[in-house]
């Protein structure tokens, strides 16, 4: 992650070595700045709220909120408790319940002296492990990216359309959808990405903006219904999404309004991937519609927008009329029969049982 020209990841521990700081996402992309983490709380708060979001970095979030509720209880009641209290934050994303799961195995096998110092080793691995895993989706999705670019004669710039936030910011380092695009542009590759603005939190417009900005990557903000007129035009090559939640047979659970885009795509034959770390697939469920819950969030974030003023200061505005009700689902689900294929730390793969199966053999 570069900010600056710095190296950044997007949370680490501070220099006391137990408390855990994280980029506020909430405040960018005006505002670059940075929340302390010093308890289990602090963890709740900063997930529920969106400080951090991104199936990726909710789990390594999760994970040390597992340690700081260890820091100050280790026992075996006081991480059920804080297990429970960090799951009930988002209840779509899969990667939360991954990581929590893998620190629990671990901790509750251990005598109590010793589970903080392992649970804060284990939530270290699980940010390495994430680092290693967007890395690997970067170089499977560059190949993929110079085939299209090559198919395209290597002329003029190869255009990428993406949705929500898939970048650094939605994991510890690299991210996932847009961890191609940034090994393409630093190919010498001419990219070039269209960034949905994603309503109703404008991820789009605020994050994948801000962070493509950092890296010097060209984009252009569009709003979230122009994806389909952009196609029929012709200027979109392939488009790349992350996700919160796939299941094994391949259906994509996403930031709402993917399915339409996936949508608009088949509907102009244009190739529909989707960037997808093992640790996101849901192994135990086959139908997304059937069986994800979706989370509904609060509904202010449809009826309110927040900005910069003439002033230079950031506020909320609203945008709809006084007493309007409004409907917030968050994700939504895109078959797996419109997905042309998943871009995973394993390599490319149809979207399939099948196709998942074949790059993740030991879950088959």
């Amino acid at each position: 992650m570069r900010i600056g020209g710095r190296h950044y990841r997007s949370i680490w521990l501070a220099e006391d070595g137990w408390a855990v700081e994280i980029i506020d996402q909430t405040r960018l992309p005006h505002d670059f700045a940075m929340v302390r983490l010093e308890s289990l709380d602090d963890a709740v708060r900063a997930i529920r709220e969106m400080e951090v979001r991104g199936a990726p970095l909710i789990g390594a979030t999760g994970a040390y909120g597992l340690s700081l509720a260890a820091r100050r209880d280790a026992s075996t009641e006081a991480l059920e408790t804080a297990y429970r209290a960090l799951l009930a934050t988002r209840p779509t994303a899969v990667n939360l319940r991954w990581a929590l799961d893998r620190m629990m195995a671990v901790l509750i096998q251990l005598p109590v002296a010793q589970r903080v110092e392992a649970a804060y080793r284990h939530a270290a691995d699980i940010c390495d492990d994430d680092v290693a895993i967007n890395e690997a989706i970067g170089r499977h999705g560059l190949a993929l990216l110079q085939q299209v670019w090559a198919a395209k004669g290597e002329s003029g710039r190869l255009n990428v359309l993406t949705h929500c936030n898939a970048g650094w910011l939605a994991a510890v380092d690299y991210g996932t959808a847009l961890a191609p695009i940034y090994g393409a542009y630093d190919a010498g590759i001419p990219v070039h990405v269209w960034a949905d603005e994603t309503r109703p939190r404008n991820q789009g417009a605020s994050l994948t903006a801000w962070e493509l900005g950092q890296h010097g990557v060209p984009h252009t903000v569009i709003v979230d219904n122009a994806g389909g007129h952009l196609m029929q035009q012709g200027l979109v090559d392939i488009c790349i999404t992350g996700t919160d939640r796939t299941t094994r047979h391949g259906d994509v659970c996403n930031k709402i309004g993917t399915y339409l885009k996936a949508l608009a795509a088949w509907d102009n034959n244009v190739p529909f991937y989707v960037a997808l770390p093992g640790p996101t697939i849901d192994w135990s469920i086959r139908d997304g519609l059937a069986e994800i819950e979706i989370e509904e969030r609060d509904p202010q974030e449809v009826t309110r927008i927040t900005g910069r003023n003439r002033e230079g200061h950031v506020v909320p505005v609203e945008i709809t009329p006084t007493g309007t009700a409004a409907a917030n689902p968050s994700f939504d689900v895109t078959p797996a029969r419109l997905v042309t294929g998943f871009i995973t730390d394993r390599g490319v793969c149809e979207a399939s049982e099948a196709g998942l199966a074949r790059l993740f053999p030991e879950q088959a």
